[in-house]
């Protein structure tokens, strides 16, 4: 593999660069009118247009993507996440046309891709499942009749949804149909299938999942775990690895459910498989995602792994790099979604520029970003400026280098998610583990409970520099002045 075009944008697409370069595999980059500029085209080798900003016609345009991977010569085909990454029929096109894609087969694909058929292949692994049927249903009586032997509440949940999309939770009977139609009409427009199951909720759940790989050999391997429980709108806000819940017993024994999924669809290169756990620490399988994750960055921090090189070496037909026994966990990852966001009003998207732009850096800090200072959020895509991810030895440490990052980050132009991370991490809750996908709702309802609390912390730090102040002495205070700098920053009270 000697050219790879990279079928994406934004900061997936420049980490997939990254990897290139230090494989030495050249890189074609592609773009919409609304990328022209951005940072992913500029660090290509080779960069084409694809046509306007929305990604209908430009990122989603299949066949002008394989015509210009002939017209460059490109042998392989990364996806990123998101656009045409879990696109079966995408694959075969790419395939047929002679290149290489970078991802598992359209056939593992298409068994996950389907909650139901998904359902299907792992029951006979005996992996383990959330109470419910698993079979598309559309008569309101038949799944008034399911719910009440279930057990309510129940969730109704679109066999193609993903994202929080097509699922609804009906607590009693009397909110069944409605919550039914409104979950099939959402299912309908996002995915083009109405098709939906029902499955007894999980109360206090906890979102864990495991991230495996397998190679064309027969061999598969967990590369454990990571917590993704802290979300809004069922989509995740903030990931870290390892969970701070599970036992080494309980994590090998996910692990291991998380490889008989690999198994039942024959599954090769980077995938997740996502699980519930219960708040007696049982787990159950939820769907598996066939691609690389947006969180895959806190793997690779404890595992010191590079991920996109292994899709990369498994897409050229090698062997896995590494054996189980040779995976261990190296310390603790925290992952950081940095959105274009309005916390206070409800998490929605706050497009605009990026009038100053600052990063964090230092000991085991990572950013992996898309945007300079002065560029624009475009409003065609999702939010997501960065990922803040950093390291720590243990979790406690992970957790005061992030919060010491989050403080060193400075955007200005629109409102972004880290105050919410800050909070986050902060919070009893979270630093003592004992929290669930329900953070938000439990902790979060009223967003204004957070300014107030960091308007008590600045007042604070505030009253204790005024006092640290206070108590030196004016002749100590001529002395220090009289000193010569040479550290480059002077102090201030201002």
């Amino acid at each position: 593999m000697k050219k790879v075009l990279i079928a994406n944008r934004g900061e997936i697409a420049r980490r997939v660069i990254r990897t290139l370069k230090k494989m030495d595999i050249k890189s074609v980059a592609i773009y919409s009118d609304a990328d022209k500029e951005a940072l992913h085209v500029i660090e290509a080798d080779e960069a084409v247009y694809v046509g306007a900003s929305p990604s209908s016609e430009s990122y989603l345009k299949q066949d002008l993507i394989i015509q210009h991977c002939k017209d460059l010569g490109v042998d392989g085909i990364h996806p990123g996440y998101g656009f045409l990454s879990e696109n079966a029929d995408f694959v075969r096109k790419v395939t047929q046309a002679g290149i290489t894609f970078i991802g598992p087969s359209p056939e593992a694909m298409e068994i996950m891709g389907d909650k139901l058929s998904a359902k299907q292949a792992v029951k006979k692994y005996k992996v383990p499942l959330v109470p419910g049927i698993d079979e598309a249903i559309n008569d309101p009586k038949q799944a008034k009749k399911i719910a009440e032997e279930i057990g309510y509440p129940v969730l109704i949940k679109a066999t193609a949804g993903g994202g929080g999309k097509g699922m609804r939770l009906v607590e009693e009977p009397s909110m069944l149909e409605e919550q039914m139609k409104l979950a099939q009409n959402e299912a309908r427009s996002s995915f083009g299938n109405d098709a939906c199951f029902i499955e007894k909720f999980v109360t206090k759940p906890r979102h864990i999942e495991i991230q495996v790989f397998g190679d064309k050999h027969g061999n598969t391997v967990s590369l454990f775990e990571r917590e993704c429980s802290i979300q809004r709108r069922h989509q995740k806000v903030i990931e870290e690895a390892p969970s701070s819940i599970l036992s080494e017993e309980l994590r090998k024994e996910m692990g291991e459910a998380a490889i008989n999924v690999c198994r039942s669809c024959d599954y090769d290169g980077a995938g997740t498989v996502e699980f519930l756990l219960d708040a007696d620490h049982k787990f159950y399988f939820l769907e598996m995602n066939t691609r690389l994750q947006v969180e895959h960055p806190v793997t690779e921090e404890i595992t010191g792994l590079d991920l996109v090189e292994w899709q990369i070496r498994v897409a050229r037909g090698e062997k896995l790099p590494k054996k189980q026994e040779e995976l261990a966990i190296h310390g603790h990852a925290i992952e950081v979604r940095v959105y274009a966001e309005d916390t206070l009003g409800g998490f929605t998207p706050d497009i605009g520029s990026l009038k100053r732009y600052r990063v964090p850096s230092g000991q085991s800090v990572r950013i992996d970003d898309a945007f300079a200072e002065g560029m624009e959020i475009p409003i065609y895509y999702d939010p997501m400026i960065a990922k803040l991810v950093v390291w720590g030895k243990t979790r406690k440490h992970a957790i005061k280098r992030t919060i010491k990052a989050i403080d060193e980050y400075q955007i200005s132009g629109l409102k972004t998610t880290l105050d919410f991370g800050k909070f986050v991490l902060k919070h009893d809750a979270f630093t003592s583990g004992n929290f669930d996908t329900n953070f938000v709702r439990h902790y979060f309802e009223d967003p204004k409970v957070m300014y107030s609390l960091m308007e008590e912390e600045a007042e604070a730090l505030s009253h204790g520099m005024n006092q640290i102040w206070d108590s030196i002495k004016e002749k100590d205070c001529k002395e220090y002045a009289s000193r010569e700098i040479t550290s480059g920053w002077r102090t201030s009270r201002s």
